[in-house]
């Protein structure tokens, strides 16, 4: 497997293999880089940012409060679709708690009047 690291603005060129149970990582400038290739190819999470309609009109930017797998980023962004803000919201207020079973909360990253 070939990915970039994202720990750094290095963006090293990493190799990852796994050969008779061992991972390997190839190409990583630090430490930091080994270890984004390990979590990259065992289990890869991502903070999703996206935005959430509100029920009158308009928009409001959120993100996860912390990384969820890849393999549900697609759950959350079709929750993300169907959801509507109902209320006035501030920079970093939770809008909704454990969206579509990620175990991630929804923040807001800007104001929303609602």
């Amino acid at each position: 497997m070939n990915t970039t690291c994202i720990m750094c603005p290095m963006g090293c060129a990493l190799t990852i293999e796994e050969k008779e149970g061992v991972l390997t990582v190839v190409g990583n400038g630090c430490p930091r880089g080994d270890k984004y290739g390990r979590a990259e190819y065992s289990h890869p999470e991502r903070v999703v940012t996206t935005l959430l309609k509100g029920s009158r009109g308009g928009v409001v930017s959120v993100k996860t409060d912390r990384p969820i797998p890849k393999d549900k980023i697609g759950d959350l962004l079709a929750w993300a679709a169907a959801y509507r803000v109902d209320h006035a919201v501030e920079t970093g207020e939770v809008i909704a708690e454990n969206a579509a079973d990620t175990g991630a909360n929804i923040l807001a990253t800007s104001d929303f009047k609602g």
